[in-house]
Formats: C-alpha cells, structure tokens, sequence
C-alpha cells in the first residue's frame, strides 16, 4: 500500500492478532494469522492512505470489538489520543488488556450514544468498521463530531439502498457526504471507505436513547 509500518508497530500489530485469535472469547470469526494479518490488519492500515487518518490530532472509534482498526491505528500514530468505545463488557475488558501497552489508548467500556452526552461535538475523527448499515453509524457518530469533524467508516460489498439511506439520515444529522474511495485491495474481499463531514450541528434530540439508531434507523 506504500505505507512504511516501522518494526515497533509491526511487533505490536502481531502481538494483538496472536492474543485476539488465542482469546477464547469470540472476537473474529477469523481463526488463523495469515487471513488475519489481511482481513484486521491490512483493512485497519489501509485508512493511513486517507489524509482524514494520516493527519487526524485525535481518533475515536466506535464499537471496537477486537480491537481493529483502532488499536492498528493507534500503534501506527502513538503521538495522538485514541479512543476506544465497546459497550460489551467483555470485549472493553479484552481491549483494555490489548492496549495495557499503548499509552495513547484510552477504552471507554460504554455505549456512544451514553458517551455523546459527555463528549457532544468533541471529536475531530470518528472512525468505525463493521458496526451496521450507514444511517446507523451515522447516527451514533455524528453527536460525537465536532463541526467540521469526518466520520471515516470502512465497509464491504458497496450497497445503493444503503448510500440513499444514509443520504437521508445524513441530512437529518447535520452531516454532508465527502467521498467513498476503495480501500486497499484484500484478496477475496470487496473494501472501501465511505466519508462524512459534519457541516451544521446535529439535532440534540441524536443520538436518540440506546438502541434506537439500530431498531429503527433513518432514511
């Protein structure tokens, strides 16, 4: 991809992979290291290829799960703050021992939506992989943005339904599209980034109580 990962990161990105494919827990379905140097850690590297990741001062990432891209990203920019939402107890415990090494990493073993009231318009970058269909990440991460802020997710096999959704989410939000550039190419594997700016505040009645964005997403 062109990206130089210093041997210091590339230690540490091995040691998470290991740790996360022994942890008996479920946290991938991915259960041996070469797919997972693949579908983890090159899928969370390649958002150095975007300068909203390159030059981010601070990242937050919403449901982290097993720790990628968050924690790949983290190892990767160690002079800024990282932060790493879960809201499944167990998996924020597994992040919180992932990261024991990485003081740039700070868990929040929570909800968003509950981490909005504290932190609203407080984040320049919300980054988030895997975590639903478009209007809901947008729901959940656009309270957390400050204005101008981007939200950077990854996501799989591109969706028209889902895209005109989260037009229509996105104008509820305050939020404008920026940009769906593919990710780096992953063998057997279809991955590109979809990227959203925070252009007027969003409406205080977002994120709506726990749950909601998902049970009944917008657009």
């Amino acid at each position: 991809m062109g990206v130089d990962v210093p041997a210091a990161a590339a230690d540490a990105l091995a040691g998470i992979l290991g740790d996360m494919l022994a942890e008996p827990q479920n946290l991938s379905a991915v259960r041996d290291m070469d797919t997972a140097i693949w579908l983890h850690g090159v899928d969370s590297l390649s958002g150095l290829l975007l300068d909203e990741i390159r030059d981010a001062p601070a990242l937050l990432d919403i449901g982290s799960g097993g720790g990628f891209p968050g924690l790949a990203l983290a190892a990767m920019l160690p002079d800024i703050p990282v932060t790493l939402v879960e809201s499944e107890r167990r998996k924020a415990a597994w992040l919180i021992r992932a990261s024991a090494g990485f003081p740039n990493v700070r868990v929040v073993a929570d909800r968003s939506e509950t981490l909005a009231r504290a932190e609203r318009d407080a984040h320049p970058v919300v980054t988030a992989r895997a975590l639903g269909p478009l209007p809901v990440v947008l729901e959940l991460a656009a309270p957390l943005l400050a204005p101008r802020g981007r939200l950077v997710a990854w996501r799989g096999r591109r969706d028209a339904d889902d895209r005109a959704a989260a037009a229509t989410a996105a104008g509820a939000l305050g939020m404008s599209f920026v940009g769906d550039p593919d990710a780096a190419p992953i063998p057997d594997a279809s991955r590109y980034f979809s990227i959203w700016e925070k252009a007027t505040d969003t409406p205080v009645r977002y994120p709506r109580r726990p749950g909601m964005a998902a049970k009944r997403p917008l657009g």
